[in-house]
């Protein structure tokens, strides 16, 4: 059973948005695995230092390196299920057109400001790629030198999945306010506080 809010039909834009979950989900995935390996790694640091007096070499900057991956990976998939905190009290009494209206306006307001993100993360990971320069001026961790490029570079590349998240909500939300749906596919629909209960008892089922 779904608990997610998003309806579906055969429609291209719904098409779209169930391909570009199929990716959504498995970065969440991996955001999900990556804190679990976190957890094994820092009772393995915890154990080695109290055991043997050997903890995990550059804990913290292993820490540091795979901070990113459970901290953005997830970004897409959760605004694609409508999971993302939210100020709803006064859009969730709009109805109809003003209630698509009020959406597609907060999604490009989303879109612009994650199109300047993906822009400056993008020169930051640059930035911090730079192999001409010396190997001891290469952005690195403290402890053990890890390079930051990997983690730095994966900011904007989930930046840019979500913004193409949002690029297929905008469609959505325009496609329900042009048409005055009732029931839109490929956005999530504004829930009241008992459908929310209802689906979080659902996953944990």
């Amino acid at each position: 059973m779904s608990t997610s809010s998003v309806l579906a039909d055969d429609s291209a834009l719904s098409r779209a948005d169930r391909i570009w979950l199929r990716l959504e989900a498995g970065l969440n995935l991996t955001g999900g695995i990556v804190i679990f390996m976190l957890v094994l790694l820092a009772v393995w640091n915890v154990l080695g230092r109290k055991l043997f007096g050997a903890p995990v070499p550059g804990y913290v900057d292993w820490t540091q390196q795979f901070m990113g991956a459970f901290a953005f990976l997830g970004l897409a998939y959760c605004q694609r299920e409508g999971g993302h905190i939210r100020m709803d009290i006064v859009v969730g009494k709009l109805r109809g057109r003003l209630l698509w209206l009020a959406e597609f306006l907060s999604v490009v307001f989303m879109i612009l400001l994650t199109t300047a993100l993906i822009y400056g993360t993008w020169f930051h990971f640059q930035r911090s790629f730079d192999w001409s320069a010396p190997l001891w001026s290469r952005d690195s961790s403290i402890d053990i030198a890890l390079p930051l490029w990997p983690a730095k570079l994966l900011v904007p590349f989930a930046l840019t999945v979500l913004w193409v998240r949002l690029a297929l909500q905008i469609w959505g939300y325009w496609r329900a306010l042009r048409r005055g749906a009732t029931n839109p596919v490929a956005v999530p629909l504004v829930e009241d506080p008992a459908a929310q209960a209802a689906h979080e008892a659902e996953t944990v089922e």
